[in-house]
C-alpha cells in the first residue's frame, strides 16, 4: 500500500502525492488512522524527484497529473467515443479518492458540475443494494438486408420472452414489478462490429423492422456522424432485458446548515501549481442542508476525502450530496 499507510509500502502511490502536496489531513478514517507523511515524503523525493531532477512538491504534482489524464481517457472513452459531449454531464467522482480528484477532472473537461454521493467510498456498496433485478436472454438470430424472415424473428423474440418469464419465476418478482424490453443487435454487411438498439414496442412486423432500421441508421450517425443508408444491414443477435423492480429504501433529508466555520476541524498548507494557500478542513458530517464552502477547502468523512480547487464552491443538498460548481 501507500508508504504514509506505514505497512511495508516502499513505491510512491497517488495516496503518497496527495499528502506530499497537502490535498490530505495528516489522518483518515475520521482520525482513528495516523499517516506518515515523512515515508510519503521520502518515498517521492527518492523514487521520483531525484532521478527525473524535479523539486518534491514538482514531482507529486506529477505523479497526479498522470493519474488524472489516465482517468480522463477513461471519461473520454464511455463520452466522446460514444458522440456525448462531457461538457453536457454532471460528474460523479466516487470511491475514497475519487473526490480528490473530481475538480480536477472536471477542468480538463470542461465540466461545470460534481456531484459529491453522500458516501462516494461506499458507493457502488448502495448502488447494489438498490438496483434493481436484472438479466438479459440473447439469441442469434442472422437476417440479412432483403430477407428478413419476420416468423422467424417472432418465434426467436417469443423463445426469449420465455425465458424471461421462466427467471421472474424462479426469482419470484411479482407480476406488476415485471418488465422486458426488446433490443436487436444490427451492423452494416461486411462490418466487424454491431450496435444494439431497443426494439418498438414487442410485436414483429415489417414495420417494426423498418424502425429498427431507422434507429440503427441514427445511432450509427450520432457514435460516427455518418450513415451509410444504401449499405446493406444485417441483424445479428435479438435480446430481451428481464428487470424487476426491488422496493426503494426511504431517504432521509438534512436539517438545515448553521454557520460552516462551525465545522471546521483544522487548517492545513495546500501545495497548488499557481503557489500554497491555506485551506480549512471541514469535518462534513456536521454540514447542514444549504451550507455553501468556498475553495480552497478539504472536507473529511469516514469513507472519502473531497478537495474544493480555488474557484470551486460546493452546496450541500438537502440529500446530503455535495453540488460542487465552478464559479
Amino acid at each position: 500500500g501507500p508508504c504514509c499507510y506505514g505497512r511495508g509500502g516502499t513505491e510512491p502511490t497517488v495516496t503518497d502525492a496527495h499528502l506530499v502536496l497537502g490535498h490530505l489531513p495528516p489522518w483518515l478514517l475520521d482520525g482513528s488512522f495516523r499517516l506518515d507523511i515523512e515515508a510519503a515524503e521520502r518515498a517521492v523525493a527518492t523514487k521520483v524527484a531525484e532521478p527525473l531532477g524535479l523539486d518534491l512538491m514538482a514531482a507529486a504534482r506529477g505523479i497526479l497529473a498522470i493519474a488524472d489524464s489516465h482517468m480522463v481517457g477513461a471519461i473520454r472513452v464511455v463520452s466522446v467515443e460514444r458522440g456525448r459531449d462531457p461538457r453536457d454531464f454532471v460528474l460523479v467522482p466516487f470511491g475514497g479518492a475519487g473526490p480528490l480528484h473530481g475538480g480536477a477532472l472536471a477542468r480538463l473537461l470542461d465540466i461545470r458540475t460534481q456531484l459529491i454521493a453522500p458516501s462516494p467510498g461506499v458507493l457502488s456498496a448502495l448502488g447494489l443494494l438498490v438496483s434493481d433485478l436484472k438479466a438479459d436472454f440473447a439469441r442469434t438470430c442472422l437476417q440479412q438486408h432483403g430477407h428478413f424472415d419476420v416468423a422467424q424473428m417472432a418465434a426467436t423474440f417469443t423463445g426469449l420472452q420465455a425465458e424471461a418469464e421462466r427467471w421472474f419465476e424462479t426469482e419470484s418478482v411479482p407480476p406488476a414489478a415485471r418488465k422486458t424490453v426488446w433490443s436487436a443487435s444490427l451492423r452494416y454487411e461486411h462490418q466487424g462490429f454491431e450496435l444494439t438498439v431497443d426494439w418498438p414496442g414487442t410485436e414483429v412486423s415489417e414495420a417494426a423492422v423498418a424502425e429498427v432500421l431507422r434507429r440503427f441508421h441514427e445511432l450509427h450517425r450520432t457514435l460516427y456522424t455518418f450513415a451509410q443508408e444504401d449499405t446493406p444491414v444485417e441483424i445479428v443477435t435479438l435480446r430481451v432485458s428481464a428487470s424487476g423492480a426491488l422496493p426503494q429504501p426511504r431517504s432521509s433529508e438534512l436539517p438545515p446548515g448553521g454557520d460552516p466555520r462551525d465545522a471546521i476541524t483544522a487548517r492545513q498548507s495546500i501545495n497548488l501549481e499557481s503557489g500554497i494557500v491555506e485551506a480549512p478542513v471541514y469535518a462534513r458530517s456536521r454540514l447542514g442542508a444549504g451550507t455553501r464552502i468556498a475553495g480552497p477547502a478539504i472536507l473529511t468523512q469516514l469513507d472519502a476525502t473531497t478537495l474544493l480547487l480555488p474557484r470551486q464552491t460546493a452546496e450541500v443538498h438537502p440529500t446530503g450530496s455535495l453540488i460542487v460548481r465552478e464559479e
